[in-house]
């Protein structure tokens, strides 16, 4: 291949992945698709869209999409490949990101991030004048990138055979990408591979609206494993890259939630000072999040000579752009960068990696319905990633603050979003794409059916798809927003009761959570973004223009609005506007009393958004969200002492009971019935609560109790259930026992022990189990706690013995009450323990030779031999070998103690007595 003289011709001369363009051309002219693998920096992102369009070599022109999975990276190519031409990006290069568009007429090449991909497929499936998309980062299996293969699979063999698809991937990792875009690959089938490095697309949920969905999903193929798509390999350039292992001197708490412990970031810090010491070049910090990144910055104020810089998706563009375009050979620079600097971004002049061990990925808890990023250590496969951007120059050092016994148990591949993401929005894109269950479409892992049902009820219940999981009218009109159902939900309800301006205006906070130093506030954070100046503020009043004109689409012909759904430019400068209240909508433009101050409103529009949160108050600081979860405010929080929340973010913290709120405004009851309104119930209740059947009328919401009342004449078979239910909670101990009843119950637990059958099971869960039978009429009349311990168990209890076979006669002959001893007494046996005892005064059993045995002769008493007193003097089974061998000890100690009774020296022929000899001589 020839590249073209240029200015930049030697810089598109040195990337690697040129030897590999002829081998992937000839790919794609046999069979449409290929994986490419080519290592970060080989020119996979930059030179292959060039030839790929016919800018560079000489090719025919062809119009190139790219995708991306962030901004920051979508931007950065953009904005290399124009600088390879020679040009500004919004030429023959362009790029369009949510909130931003450079792209014209004239643009051949343009980068996109993946969720714009989507609502482009939405809106128009044959991708009209689109000939090659390259979907770049295919390894990190971001949800959005995921999808957008299954979609483009699914129009290249129903709709555009023509259209030639490339997966880029930073790792040779490729087999189950190369299956997929086979022609067998086409099953859905839970492809293992390619798992390299997860995480969230940062436009995910965003971007990836649309409509126009024609229900044209459509069976691809019969499932048989068909010949894999070509894969093309580029050479990387390959430093020597030394690996230091050095973790912190103290063992660190694990990560939990999103919390890191502060002594890891202060070891973190303290090891880039050392590699600032020891070592030459830029250093290259990966951390886990925005938080951790300012965090370790503040700590490594005052290097000297050094330059610290932040890199992650809400970095201003300046800064990004310092970063990517290199150092001047001034100032040394450390770069504190997050996982967006593995494979998507180019850092030029690093030469270390401190790498801290740890990376973020989306959870979803879908017992609570919260949604957050978690923490949890990087896998081995993001840990060669990251330590390879040390070597791309030069021979670099990675720095790895963790033990390297510990390496070896490190995850090898992240989870696939998928995996553990909240699926709601990726649920509304199968449904409008025509495939609600997303069983036809080519994905590498199929979505989790417990997660995927989830969605589609949350989506039921906004109205988004119908009972079949189709997508409704108003849903497709969701999708079209570019935002998660909820937030577009929101916006389009609360569109209708305060305006599509303020509406738009809470939901743009909302789908980028506001800075922490915003408060937890959304009111006050709303009133700070208007007047702020910092990047956050920006994107922020860009998003709500971009939202409100999606909205309401006349105010396109307004000097300074966006212009289209998926993310053009719009002026940045100034509070967002909207020309003042549409559709009747009479509310004061600002101000945060009344019934539509600020406060109302960012209420209002939460409580729509996120409606099974709205909670209300039941301590200082402790509230009841309506899906039954638990929260608490911060300390010093202002919004503590409102009766009630609409909460937008929480998270909960590994081991505790209750959420934390991290953005919520306040709210009232009536705005809380309204928006939570699918979640209200009335009816009557009978349970047992609190150690008493518990009967009323209660209005909920959700599971927050509004208003109950007693119910005077309760349903008897409710009643009978709660009372059943009382007595699984707390045991049979709530009827009555007398003495005589808890020895029926031994009587036939012994039965059932020695001779099974017919004699039943009496053990509490046996009896539990057989309520009904031994308890039905009582059950029948009792109506609380009350009435159950009048209940006589052992009378009912009788019901359980063997009448039907007439065993129950022979109850008394195999378990009988009493013993008749030689003295005449009748003696009670004790069945409490393994084996019944008939406890007895030894004087009483003079003259037997053998104890007697019950249960048809098989068990033997256990008798204890008692003094005058009562108290034990022997215990035996063998009553003969006692009289022959332990009489004579047990008489020599007792008789003198008790002179008054008889101590004959043959007991086996003394008279038995229950007399002293005083009164047996009367």
């Amino acid at each position: 291949m020839t590249i073209s003289t240029d200015p930049r011709a030697e810089a598109l001369d040195r990337l690697p992945v040129r030897e590999a363009v002829p081998e992937l051309l000839r790919a794609l002219d046999d069979r449409g698709v290929a994986v490419l693998c080519a290592p970060p920096g080989t020119g996979k992102t930059t030179l292959v869209p060039l030839v790929l369009a016919g800018l560079v070599g000489g090719g025919p022109v062809r119009r190139v999409l790219v995708a991306e999975p962030r901004r920051i990276a979508a931007r950065a190519a953009a904005r290399r490949m124009a600088w390879l031409l020679g040009e500004r990006p919004g030429g023959k290069v362009g790029f369009t990101v949510r909130g931003e568009r450079q792209a014209g007429r004239g643009t051949v090449v343009e980068v996109v991030t993946t969720g714009v991909l989507l609502q482009r497929l939405q809106r128009d499936q044959e991708l009209a004048g689109v000939d090659v998309v390259v979907l770049d980062e295919c390894h990190e299996r971001h949800l959005d990138a995921d999808t957008a293969a299954a979609f483009l699979l699914d129009v290249r063999a129903t709709l555009r055979p023509d259209l030639r698809l490339i997966a880029a991937s930073a790792t040779t990792d490729a087999e189950g990408w190369a299956r997929l875009l086979g022609d067998g690959g086409t099953d859905g089938g839970g492809v293992e591979d390619g798992r390299v490095n997860g995480g969230g697309s940062e436009d995910s949920g965003a971007d990836g609206g649309g409509g126009g969905a024609d229900g044209s999903g459509s069976d691809r193929g019969d499932g048989r494993p068909g010949k894999p798509a070509p894969v093309v390999s580029a050479p990387g350039v390959s430093h020597p890259v030394e690996v230091v292992w050095a973790p912190p001197e103290r063992p660190v708490r694990p990560p939990h939630g999103m919390r890191v412990d502060p002594a890891l970031l202060d070891h973190v810090a303290a090891v880039v000072r050392r590699a600032l010491r020891e070592r030459e070049g830029d250093v290259l910090c990966f951390l886990p999040g925005v938080g951790e990144i300012a965090r370790v910055a503040g700590k490594l104020g005052g290097l000297d000579g050094a330059e610290v810089l932040q890199v992650h998706g809400r970095a201003p563009a300046a800064v990004q752009e310092a970063v990517l375009s290199g150092t001047d050979g001034g100032r040394r620079r450390v770069v504190l960068a997050t996982s967006v600097a593995e494979s998507s971004l180019t850092v030029p002049g690093v030469r270390i990696v401190v790498d801290c061990g740890l990376a973020r990925e989306p959870r979803m808890d879908h017992a609570r319905g919260l949604s957050a990023l978690t923490t949890v250590r990087a896998s081995r496969a993001a840990a060669r990633q990251r330590a390879g951007r040390a070597g791309r120059e030069a021979p670099g050092v990675v720095y790895r603050c963790w033990p390297e016994a510990e390496d070896a148990r490190l995850p090898r591949f992240p989870s696939p979003e998928i995996a553990g993401a909240d699926l709601t929005a990726f649920a509304l894109q199968t449904a409008c794409w025509g495939d609600p269950d997303a069983s036809g479409l080519a994905l590498l892992d199929p979505p989790p059916a417990g997660a995927m049902t989830a969605a589609r009820e949350t989506l039921t219940a906004i109205g988004a798809v119908d009972t079949a999981g189709r997508a409704t009218e108003r849903g497709t009109r969701m999708a079209r927003l570019g935002l998660h159902p909820r937030l577009a939900r929101a916006l389009i309800d609360g569109a209708k009761e305060v305006g599509a301006r303020r509406a738009a205006e809470v939901v743009a906070l909302l789908s980028e959570e506001p800075p922490r130093e915003y408060g937890d506030d959304l009111a006050a954070a709303w009133r700070t973004a208007r007047h702020g100046g910092d990047p956050y503020a920006t994107r922020w009043r860009q998003e709500a223009r971009r939202l409100e004109h999606a909205l309401t689409p006349e105010t396109s012909a307004r000097p300074g609005t966006a212009r289209g759904g998926d993310g053009t430019r719009g002026g940045d400068n100034g509070p967002a506007r909207g020309g003042g209240p549409r559709g009747g909508d009479s509310l004061p433009a600002r101000g945060s009393g009344g019934p539509h101050g600020d406060d109302a409103v960012a209420g209002l529009m939460a409580a729509l958004a996120f409606p099974e949160r709205v909670a209300r108050r039941r301590g200082e600081r402790a509230y009841l969200m309506a899906a039954g979860t638990g929260a608490e405010l911060a300390d010093g929080s202002r919004l503590g002492g409102a009766p009630w929340l609409a909460v937008a973010v929480a998270d909960r913290p590994v081991a505790a009971a209750s959420a934390r709120v991290r953005l919520a405004a306040v709210t009232d009851e009536g705005t809380a019935r309204t928006a939570a309104a699918a979640l209200a119930s009335e009816g009557e209740e009978v349970r047992w609560a609190d150690g008493d059947v518990l009967a009323r009328r209660v209005a909920r919401l959700g599971a927050i109790e509004l208003v109950s009342r007693p119910l005077t004449d309760p349903d008897p078979e409710q009643v009978r259930r709660a009372l059943l239910e009382g007595l699984r909670r707390e045991g049979t101990g709530l009827l009555r026992w007398s003495a005589q009843a808890t020895a029926v119950r031994q009587r036939m637990a012994f039965l059932h022990r020695e001779l099974g059958g017919a004699w039943p099971d009496v053990s509490d869960a046996a009896l539990l189990d057989r309520a009904d039978e031994w308890l039905g009429s009582e059950l029948a009349r009792a109506r609380g706690r009350a009435d159950l311990g009048r209940v006589d168990a052992g009378q009912a209890l009788a019901r359980l013995l063997p009448w039907a076979t007439g065993e129950a006669a022979r109850f008394e002959e195999l378990a009988p009450e009493r013993i008749e001893v030689p003295s005449g007494s009748r003696v009670r046996l004790d069945y409490g323990a393994d084996r019944p005892v008939l406890a007895v005064k030894l004087q009483e059993l003079f003259g037997w030779q053998e104890a007697p045995r019950i249960a048809g002769g098989r068990v033997p008493l256990l008798v204890h031999l008692l003094s005058p007193a009562g108290r034990p003097a022997a215990v035996t089974a063998d009553l003969a070998s006692f009289w022959k061998d332990g009489y004579r000890s047990v008489r020599a100690e007792l008789r003198g103690r008790y002179p008054k009774h008889p101590w004959p020296e043959d007991p086996t022929t003394a008279e038995p007595t229950r007399r002293t000899n005083t009164r047996r001589g009367r």
